[in-house]
């Protein structure tokens, strides 16, 4: 049996879950997400808990376990206190700032590249190197997250670009010039 899936979720004070169908509605101070599950898993509410079991042991519904569980847990952190992912910007004259609600950085191209605004993520800008994407959904923050670093993934020998906080690389050394004979 998966371990990570036969573990309840606790749903804490100020967060309501019901469950229809496999389709799970979490509501909370933060917000309120739902997503519908595979129909071969059972996901049952009792005493402020949520258990999610399985049907049968076929080999696709184990895979399904664990993740379902996973799904669940994150809609209920993050209705309850929110995600957020901090991208270090690193470069001469690379840098961010917010128009609006909308997020644009000057990454060293010919124009400035503007992030528009999405239902459910805000930016914050603390300081010109550093931008904070916040919201209730993990898949969809940490994707904006890759997406905004895929405009200048970090630079294996110089460092420019743009890091996940706290993101450890090594850097090259680079080309040793050789002796001439």
């Amino acid at each position: 049996m998966s371990r990570i899936g036969r573990k309840p979720i606790v749903v804490p004070q100020g967060v309501n879950v019901t469950i229809e169908d496999n389709t799970v509605t979490v509501q909370g101070p933060k917000g309120t997400l739902a997503q519908t599950f595979d129909p071969r898993l059972k996901i049952s509410l009792s005493d402020g808990q949520i258990i999610v079991e399985r049907t049968s042991e076929e080999k696709d519904v184990k895979s399904l376990h664990g993740t379902t569980r996973a799904l669940i847990q994150n809609m209920v952190t993050g209705v309850s206190n929110g995600f957020a992912v901090t991208l270090k910007i690193k470069g001469v004259g690379y840098r961010a700032e917010l128009k609006g609600k909308d997020l644009q950085l000057s990454l060293g191209f010919s124009h400035p590249v503007l992030f528009q605004s999405l239902d459910g993520i805000a930016y914050q800008v603390p300081s010109p190197d550093t931008v904070v994407i916040t919201g209730t959904d993990k898949h969809l923050v940490t994707q904006v997250a890759a997406n905004i670093r895929a405009y200048r993934i970090p630079d294996p020998y110089k460092g420019k670009g743009i890091w996940y906080e706290g993101e450890q690389r090594t850097l090259k050394p680079g080309k040793a010039v050789g002796k001439g004979k």
